[in-house]
């Protein structure tokens, strides 16, 4: 074990690995990177119907719950989140959406230079090998594969359908020039195996690179800092005795939008009165670290399937040895999809610039994240608010880096998510009543059976609603008093330390997070070498065609 690095990444996920590809790319530069998890070997990781076995474990997932949301009758909110190499992205459904234009735009006038629509789009375009799409909008020549889904169950069709019938118009491209519409998702996926952070960025680079070293099933319980510095990381092995390592230049923070305002409170940075609540010194008093936390919630649109076109068969037994059989041999059939398959973006009322409404359309039982099965078959429609306007928070629970943080998303506090929410119910029960669906469902799984007044749709909302799994903001980047980093992601009032990942996102974008948190971790690597190095680096094409050649079969 080295004692000493020029950059050290605290965790492999989407941005991190991103980040260790980027960083470790001069052979004179040393790059340690550090995950708590382990290493992304599980066959369920690699196939993409592995994923809901994945959300109902724990080995390869956190498996946090927020505290009690008093606005959804004080239930404990379940947020799968990814513990392992490759992050989040090794456990993900694999949906590839950026978000609008306009959330980007929004990022800059608040005063995030260099984070417009324009300045991402590049990045994006970089990292990104689109199968089918060339345009202005897109790649083909990135380490990550974003490509169509290869199976479709039948009913997907029939989703479509009945979006046209409620007047939604066919979308091929929802990275494009618009979000709005109904059609089918692309996701990162390659060769029937999922596409990970990991698989495109960082085991490339580090088959190639010993300038580049990989800690998993490694615990960073906090970064060391001196005379206002950020000089390395101190690890807890399981004896509970610490290991310090030090950086010449750079600590990063890559874990995340929960784990990494938790490291930063543990290591004293943050809130001064908190941190001495929990038994932290305050060694930086940072206000807003933990603060500005944001998710999207679901509000499902369950219904009794009249068919066996469904997947439900299809995690059963005998059908599940069966595809499995067909994925090993042949990389084909169900076993390649991740079960979202097409989507539907719409608007809440008219007149909207962009749309403010997500319907993700699973055909099979999707009830309480998967954990309750009835029998039979069902189709389920997650409809979600995109663009809430709620915050809440990531505080400690303990001065011990080994207990979960306490997390309050503080579900439907504004008025306004209250609304929006009654308006993403309607949408679900309209797509599902109509003429397409009505020769393939029964009637509504309950609660929803009885539900038609406003008043009706917001306790339904309550009793049953679901996080989405897309926690930002947590480490808000901005020029505020309340911002955790600046534009160029350094933390305010320290030196040598970054966080880049979701959590730095001034406002969570229309859509899964999980591409712009991997083009986050691009554009922070541009910011650190430039800052470093005084811009000295290949162009970025070249960037892009090296990992490829590196990822040589993978």
């Amino acid at each position: 074990m080295r004692k000493e690095y020029d950059y050290i990444i605290v965790g492999a996920g989407s941005a991190g690995c991103v980040l260790a590809s980027e960083l470790s790319r001069d052979r004179d530069t040393r790059v340690l990177i550090v995950e708590a998890g382990r290493g992304d070997w599980s066959p369920m990781i690699h196939m993409p119907a592995g994923i809901q076995s994945l959300i109902e474990g724990t080995a390869h997932n956190w498996a946090f719950r927020t505290v009690p949301q008093k606005h959804l009758n004080n239930r404990r909110m379940f947020i799968p989140q990814g513990k392992a190499i490759g992050g989040t992205s090794s456990i993900n459904g694999m949906i590839y959406i950026r978000g609008s234009r306009q959330d980007y735009e929004k990022w800059a006038a608040e005063g995030c230079t260099g984070w417009g629509y324009q300045d991402v789009l590049p990045v994006f375009k970089r990292l990104e090998a689109n199968t089918r799409i060339r345009d202005e909008y897109h790649g083909n020549d990135g380490p990550l594969n974003v490509t169509d889904f290869t199976y479709l169950n039948p009913l997907t069709a029939t989703f479509l359908e009945a979006c046209d019938e409620i007047g939604l118009p066919r979308n091929k491209d929802f990275n494009g020039a618009t979000q709005f519409g109904a059609g089918h998702f692309q996701y990162t996926v390659k060769d029937g195996r999922r596409m990970s952070a990991a698989r495109a960025f960082l085991h490339p680079a580090r088959k190639s690179r010993p300038n580049l070293d990989v800690y998993a099933n490694t615990l960073v319980s906090r970064i060391v800092v001196e005379n206002g510095r950020a000089v390395g990381i101190e690890l807890v092995g399981n004896d509970r005795r610490a290991t310090t390592i030090r950086a010449t230049r750079e600590v990063i923070v890559s874990s995340g939008a929960l784990n990494s305002p938790k490291l930063l409170l543990l290591s004293g940075i943050g809130p001064a009165a908190e941190l001495k609540q929990a038994g932290v010194k305050a060694i930086h008093d940072l206000p807003g670290v933990g603060k500005g936390l944001q998710d999207h919630l679901d509000a499902a649109a369950i219904w009794h399937a009249s068919t066996r076109l469904t997947y439900d068969d299809a995690a059963r037994f005998p059908y599940k040895y069966m595809h499995g059989a067909r994925y090993l041999l042949l990389r084909s059939g169900p076993v390649t999809s991740s079960g979202c398959e097409a989507v539907a973006y719409t608007k809440s009322e008219p007149g909207l610039s962009e749309p403010d409404v997500s319907v993700h359309f699973l055909p099979a039982w999707v009830i309480n994240h998967g954990f309750t099965k009835p029998p039979g078959h069902g189709i389920t429609l997650h409809n979600n608010n995109m663009r809430p306007v709620s915050r809440g928070e990531v505080k400690l629970a303990s001065a011990d880096p080994l207990d979960a943080p306490l997390i309050d998303p503080n579900f439907m506090a504004d008025p306004f998510d209250v609304k929006k929410m009654i308006g993403c119910v309607k949408i679900g029960r309209e797509i599902m009543e109509t003429k397409a669906f009505r020769p393939y469902v029964s009637r509504p799984y309950a609660p929803l059976a009885d539900v038609r007044t406003d008043e009706q749709i917001v306790e339904f909302v309550r009793q049953t609603a679901e996080t989405d799994y897309h926690p930002v903001g947590s480490c808000r980047m901005g020029v505020d008093d309340l911002a955790t980093v600046d534009p160029r992601l350094r933390v305010r009032g320290l030196d040598g330390l970054r966080v880049v990942d979701s959590s730095i996102m001034p406002h969570l974008i229309g859509g899964n997070t999980n591409a712009a948190s991997i083009m986050i971790g691009a554009k922070g690597s541009d910011m650190i070498l430039e800052d470093n190095d005084g811009g000295s680096r290949p162009p970025a094409d070249q960037r892009s065609r090296s990992v490829m050649a590196a990822d040589g079969a993978a």
